[in-house]
């Protein structure tokens, strides 16, 4: 259900940024998104196989956050599977929005496994350092140096913390590359450990089993084919569901909201904009 006093977002009055390649690292992705209008915006927020920073750089009331009865305000973590996660907000305003594979996360943020299924302030997971960041990402309006500032911490964070184990990046790596329809079997044959090391390693390290793990890469698949127009049945048999009732009864799970109501989510239809496929960036 709508929020009371809220419309849905229209992208026409949203300017939407990527950075050039020279700012891209291993595992992260960033869009810088300002919206144009003195307007009430209400954004349906899709389940997406990564971790999402999203940090506010708006100057008067930025976006709130819902997801299970609970709200947050300002830059927040989005972990793995929200639920059904709706930010809102009103006015003109700002953010930088970083989607953190799940291996960079481990490394960026520390607390990855922490988050899973939840929304919490970006100054809880790094403290101090949280409003630093911010503080130099709102002294430039160049979105150019903001993607440089925002690389030059991560990046710094990725060199210097503890990087997931190499089998457990080879199981994530196979799980997107497979769009979920690897087996854990084949995984824990692939990087050489038994099924149970496997699931103990890839859990405590990336906060989710490879088995939800690749529901989710699959529902992130099958959800976008429902973007772009596909029937829930074609998105179920393409996206490899056993039927049309099993894709039915994930999305509801994941997104909270029913094929149809996702399949007209408007955060959906610009992911070619603001995540555009590696080869065509």
């Amino acid at each position: 259900m709508r929020p009371m006093g809220t419309t849905p977002l229209d992208w026409s009055l949203v300017d939407v940024v990527v950075p050039r390649p020279s700012a891209r690292l291993p595992g992260v992705r960033m869009a810088g998104f300002r919206h144009r209008a003195c307007a009430p915006v209400d954004i349906a927020m899709v389940a997406h196989p990564s971790i999402t920073l999203i940090v506010d750089l708006s100057e008067e009331t930025g976006l709130t956050y819902a997801v299970d009865g609970q709200h947050r305000s300002g830059s927040a973590v989005v972990g793995l599977l929200p639920g059904d996660l709706r930010a809102t907000g009103r006015g003109f305003g700002e953010c930088l929005q970083i989607r953190l594979e799940p291996v960079a996360a481990a490394a960026v943020l520390g607390a990855s496994t922490e988050i899973c299924g939840a929304v919490v302030s970006l100054d809880d997971v790094w403290g101090r350092a949280a409003e630093r960041a911010e503080a130099r990402l709102r002294a430039t309006a160049s979105w150019d140096e903001r993607f440089a500032i925002a690389a030059e911490i991560l990046g710094r964070r990725l060199d210097t913390r503890r990087p997931a184990d190499p089998e457990v990046a080879h199981a994530w790596r196979r799980t997107r590359t497979s769009r979920g329809r690897v087996r854990v079997d084949s995984l824990a044959d692939e990087v050489g450990w038994s099924r149970k090391r496997l699931l103990s390693r890839f859990r405590s390290q990336l906060g989710i089993t490879p088995k939800r793990a690749a529901r989710l890469v699959r529902f992130d698949y099958a959800v976008h084919l429902l973007a772009v127009g596909h029937s829930a049945a074609t998105a179920a048999i393409e996206s490899g569901y056993v039927d049309q009732s099993h894709l039915h009864r994930d999305v509801l799970e994941f997104a909270g909201q029913t094929p149809t109501a996702v399949a007209a989510a408007p955060w959906l239809a610009i992911d070619d904009v603001a995540w555009p496929a590696p080869s065509t960036a």
